[in-house]
């Protein structure tokens, strides 16, 4: 019998058990990409695995930087000798090596989550799909609308190219070892319309607007320029309180006064 593998807190391992919840998760995915390449993203003992190479459409590939589960890897799914990545996912140039259809999934390590959301955007031109679990509290983030304490830079930028779904809750039981908090299923699908402005201009009014979230617009981005004249009505509201289309007209404003 293959050795197990060690859950290490160093690379924030937390194996899912639930072979329903595993299966659910391929299906979130496959259900709207139902053939082409798909990489799993430390994919540790293959629970999830197991259930993509089921999908004969499918061409799996895996980023495991965890040498003990490339080995477990090897061992049990000899077929994916090939397609096995042992690097960071955040290291690899998804668009040159995978090109323009390539799907995204795994149980993300929490401890760099929102990297991976980053480098997913980075490369969206590649991704059209993404389903993955994140703490709860991350994955509602992602999802949050304007209004409430969750909603900041990462609701707004992946918003701005992706589609988001929250689509189910997973407890915290059916992990080895269990993490301390439960953890949320998202699915983003990419938007057809490309972002109709500026997008480093975008990213740095977004990232600027929520460093100071507790100030009206006109004093937490008065660095980059705009009076309150210009800014009109954005002026006395919070980041909180704009919507996606309301910071990319602000963009467009930005630019327009550039």
């Amino acid at each position: 019998m293959t050795q197990q593998v060690r859950a290490k807190k160093h690379l924030g391992q937390h194996f899912l058990t639930d072979q329903n919840i595993a299966q659910n998760i391929v299906e979130a995915l496959s259900s709207v990409f139902p053939e082409g390449k798909v990489l799993e993203v430390g994919p540790g003992m293959g629970v999830l695995t197991k259930y993509l190479l089921a999908q004969n459409a499918l061409e799996t590939w895996v980023a495991e930087i965890d040498s003990e589960s490339v080995t477990y890897l090897m061992s049990e799914y000899p077929q994916l000798s090939e397609r096995i990545l042992q690097e960071s996912f955040l290291e690899i140039p998804l668009v040159q090596k995978f090109g323009s259809d390539l799907a995204i999934i795994g149980n993300f390590p929490y401890n760099i989550s929102s990297q991976i959301i980053f480098h997913i955007l980075d490369n969206r031109e590649a991704v059209p799909f993404m389903v993955g679990m994140f703490q709860k509290e991350v994955a509602e983030r992602i999802g949050a609308t304007k209004g409430g304490k969750e909603y900041g830079i990462i609701s707004v930028i992946t918003q701005d190219f992706y589609e988001v779904e929250y689509l189910f809750t997973v407890h915290e039981y059916v992990f080895n070892p269990p993490p301390k908090v439960k953890s949320g299923v998202i699915r983003l699908t990419r938007k057809a319309v490309c972002l109709p402005c500026d997008e480093a201009l975008f990213r740095k009014l977004v990232k600027t607007a929520f460093n100071q979230r507790r100030k009206k617009m006109r004093n937490a981005i008065s660095s980059l320029g705009l009076n309150d004249e210009q800014l009109g009505e954005f002026g006395s509201k919070r980041a909180e309180e704009l919507s996606v289309a309301d910071f990319i007209e602000l963009t467009q404003l930005l630019a327009s006064k550039a």
